[in-house]
């Protein structure tokens, strides 16, 4: 990889490793929902200008819904749903390495693909790293936090299987279509749950505001847009192993904004997860 590139996949991994501590400040000052129906609206007011208003081919409205629903609704609810409930950022992160593991058994239920026997091995060992990580006497009765990360991580390999699916539309547009179909329930959910929005947000503060860009421009249309920019160039076998960074800077984002130190239980749990989510990237460059 040339070494403006290698800089990119950095600076992208230090970009998602944020989402997390930051995304943690965000529901101290909004509900979960509503920070969730913020993010896919200012995602949708940033690209407008670029966005085409045109119905996708028939045989792309269902996988394009339920992409939809899964990573503007599934992903963002239960992410922010446990980062607001738990009091511990370091356990949140590590969870979210179970998309690979979800991923690879959702593609052999569903797409026929096959997984070797280290493969499953190593599936075994990100789910044995999570039970450490539930162990932290820390956690007690916010194992509940777990459980939501887990479901969010299982979103995103769904929403990551029916992206698959979307080849005929193009980024911006399957970026549009999705905040655009996200927003009106996610919207009318908050307003029902959480209450009214008005007197939740207002006056908002600089602080808010800024999370919610961060969470929409930096993070989904930059953090996002430059992984896009980087498969022009590269494998996804090449690119995805870089991804066992994040939890790294996102641990060091959380200790410094929380001074929120790690003990041996996400020390051993984080170890056994990213280490088996990189040898299974490791495992998949391989065979590509």
């Amino acid at each position: 990889m040339q070494p403006k590139h290698l800089l990119v996949i950095i600076l992208i991994q230090i970009i998602f490793g944020s989402v997390y501590p930051l995304g943690k400040l965000g529901t101290d000052y909004i509900p979960p929902i509503l920070f969730s129906a913020l993010r896919v609206l200012f995602i949708f007011i940033i690209i407008l200008p670029f966005f085409k208003f045109k119905i996708p081919k028939k045989e792309l409205l269902f996988p394009l819904l339920f992409f939809s629903i899964s990573m503007g609704i599934g992903v963002y609810v239960t992410l922010y749903y446990a980062l607001d409930i738990s009091s511990l950022v370091s356990p949140i992160i590590i969870g979210t390495q179970l998309t690979v593991p979800f991923g690879l058994i959702l593609s052999f239920i569903f797409l026929k693909e096959k997984i070797s026997f280290k493969k499953w091995c190593l599936i075994s060992f990100t789910f044995l790293g999570i039970i450490v990580v539930s162990y932290d006497p820390r956690i007690g009765d916010e194992l509940i936090a777990l459980l939501f990360i887990s479901f969010m991580a299982l979103f995103f390999a769904i929403a990551n299987m029916f992206s698959r699916l979307l080849k005929g539309i193009n980024t911006v547009n399957q970026i549009g279509w999705h905040s655009l179909i996200a927003f009106i329930p996610l919207f009318i959910i908050s307003f029902i749950i959480e209450g009214n929005p008005i007197e939740i947000l207002f006056p908002m503060s600089l602080t808010t505001f800024l999370i919610i860009i961060h969470a929409s421009l930096i993070v989904s249309i930059i953090g996002h847009g430059g992984i896009f920019y980087l498969y022009k160039y590269y494998p996804v076998a090449k690119v995805l192993p870089f991804y066992s960074l994040f939890p790294l800077f996102g641990i060091i984002f959380t200790f410094l904004i929380f001074l929120e130190y790690p003990n041996i239980y996400e020390y051993v749990g984080g170890f056994i997860v990213i280490g088996s989510v990189y040898l299974i990237h490791l495992e998949n460059k391989k065979e590509d």
